[in-house]
């Protein structure tokens, strides 16, 4: 017998396994230190953990898989996040540079502006200054020539002066002459105004513009929701770019069904908190009934509106589920965790107050409801109906899916402010009410919402791939904590549509 089959102790065959510790134990173990313990045989044991070993080695390749895709799509916002970096300190840079251009281009345009006022002011000056200084001069001279004419007798006087005139003189004593006559006043001032002394004002209002202009993009680029912003934006960088699959921001009419069902989510209702008018099948169907149902009692049940809630709350991420409209007038969408049940019926109904929106079919055609308004939708009817709820984008979208194709209904999103502060859309009341309330939804968990509002109505969670059932697994409810009860299991009973007042419903199964 091999040495590692015997106990160390006693010598003896490990004959015995001891499930409290996980050790294997010869029989003199298992009486002594483990007496009390769970000891099952080594081959019961071997033979239980053979068979567990493929669901572990299934679920290892699950989560492998589910790392990889997790890891490919990292790399992916990574390698986006440098490239984007880098292409926007290229645009900063040559948007400063073209600042700069400009900023050196004005200072060029003032300095020049600045010297041409200096030359033809001071050209207009310095001539000003040469005249009054030749004319100085000139008079300094008839001055002095008639300063040496002697003043003896008029005959001497005479002659001398009729000298000085047939000598060349005549120009200074006619300037002297014409200078008496004119008088000799004070040379001309200087310029009322200067005109390229206004430049400095010019460039100071200019700087304190620009100052501010930066304080304010400062604190704009510094505000909250920038880097929130830079994310989504970047996201949809990756939708075009790379096609990302972890992203639902397609504003496209159609996308395929496949698409969407790696984000979907198990929906359970939660009975404790169904109107005591409403009748559940299982955890997956919900149908109106006129007779009270006799339901115990509740802290979560809704007492004045024929709703309920599914199990688990939503807080991150993407979820995808789907809803079957069997009958009657139905509503789907998500409500608040906190929201109290016991609010009166124009208050407590789905999408009729800040806590919920919802996604409605009135037997006429689609809308949606949030706040308190509708917005109706164009639609035709759709019997199966998309819900994808993105938390952390702040979004909530509704899709009618046929043939395994997903048109778009309504995504509802607040719109994001301009840079002068002012909203995308402030003629539209309903987008209006997106813009200032919508985002205070998502200081919540979120419940998936359902309102039964005919008596007949009557509707149960649409049924997905098989395929897609290991991701469905990950994403339900015990990642809150909770345990699936036995209902989970039990296939729900076939359902049929039964059309009324013309309705188009069709029929579907679970």
């Amino acid at each position: 017998m091999p040495k590692e089959s015997l106990c160390p102790r006693h010598l003896r065959p490990l004959e015995r396994y001891c499930r409290t510790e996980r050790v294997c134990l010869c029989e003199t173990c298992a009486a002594q230190e483990h007496r009390g313990h769970e000891l099952v045989p080594l081959e019961q044991e071997r033979a239980l953990q053979e068979a567990e070993q493929p669901k572990v080695l299934s679920a290892v390749e699950d989560r492998m898989d589910e790392l990889g895709a997790g890891i490919a799509q990292s790399r992916r916002t990574v390698a986006l996040i440098k490239s984007a970096a880098v292409a926007e300190r290229e645009r900063v840079s040559q948007l400063f540079a073209e600042a700069a251009a400009t900023l050196q281009g004005f200072q060029a345009e003032v300095l020049g502006f600045i010297g041409e006022g200096e030359a033809t002011i001071l050209g207009r000056s310095q001539g000003d200054l040469r005249r009054q200084e030749e004319q100085r001069s000139r008079l300094s001279r008839a001055r002095h020539n008639l300063s040496q004419v002697p003043e003896a007798d008029s005959v001497s006087f005479l002659q001398v002066r009729a000298a000085l005139l047939a000598t060349g003189e005549q120009r200074e004593l006619l300037a002297l002459r014409l200078a008496l006559e004119e008088g000799c006043g004070p040379g001309p001032g200087p310029p009322r105004e200067l005109s390229f002394t206004q430049s400095s004002q010019a460039v100071r209002a200019v700087r304190d513009v620009l100052a501010a202009a930066c304080a304010s993009q400062w604190e704009q680029l510094r505000g909250p929701g920038t880097h929130e912003d830079g994310l989504q934006k970047l996201g949809s960088e990756a939708d075009a770019e790379s096609q990302d699959p972890d992203s639902t921001n397609h504003q496209e009419s159609e996308a395929p069904r496949d698409y969407f069902l790696k984000f979907a989510y198990i929906v359970d209702l939660d009975s404790d908190t169904a109107d005591k008018y409403l009748q559940l099948f299982g955890t997956k169907g919900v149908k109106r009934v006129l007779c009270p149902i006799n339901y115990p009692e509740s802290p979560t049940r809704f007492t004045h509106c024929e709703q309920v809630l599914g199990e688990g709350a939503l807080d991150r991420g993407t979820y995808y589920w789907e809803v079957e409209i069997i009958e009657g007038w139905v509503s789907m969408g998500v409500m608040a965790e906190g929201f109290s049940p016991q609010e009166p019926y124009d208050r407590g109904r789905l999408g009729r107050n800040a806590h919920s929106c919802c996604l409605q079919w009135n037997g006429r055609g689609f809308s949606v409801w949030f706040h308190g308004l509708e917005a109706p939708l164009p639609h035709p009817f759709s019997p199966t109906v998309g819900i994808c709820l993105e938390y952390a984008d702040h979004a909530l979208a509704f899709y009618a899916v046929r043939e395994g194709k997903m048109s778009l209904l309504r995504r509802l999103k607040a719109s994001r402010p301009r840079r002068s502060g002012a909203l995308a859309s402030p003629t539209d009341p309903f987008q209006s009410r997106l813009d200032s309330h919508f985002a205070g939804l998502f200081t919540h968990r979120l419940k998936p919402a359902f309102f039964l509002e005919s008596v007949d109505a009557h509707l149960q969670i649409g049924p997905l791939k098989k395929s897609c059932i290991s991701v469905l697994k990950r994403r339900c409810t015990p990642e809150w904590g909770h345990t699936p009860g036995k209902d989970r299991q039990r296939p729900l009973p076939q359902l049929k549509a039964k059309p009324d007042n013309g309705s188009p419903l069709a029929a579907t199964g679970p």
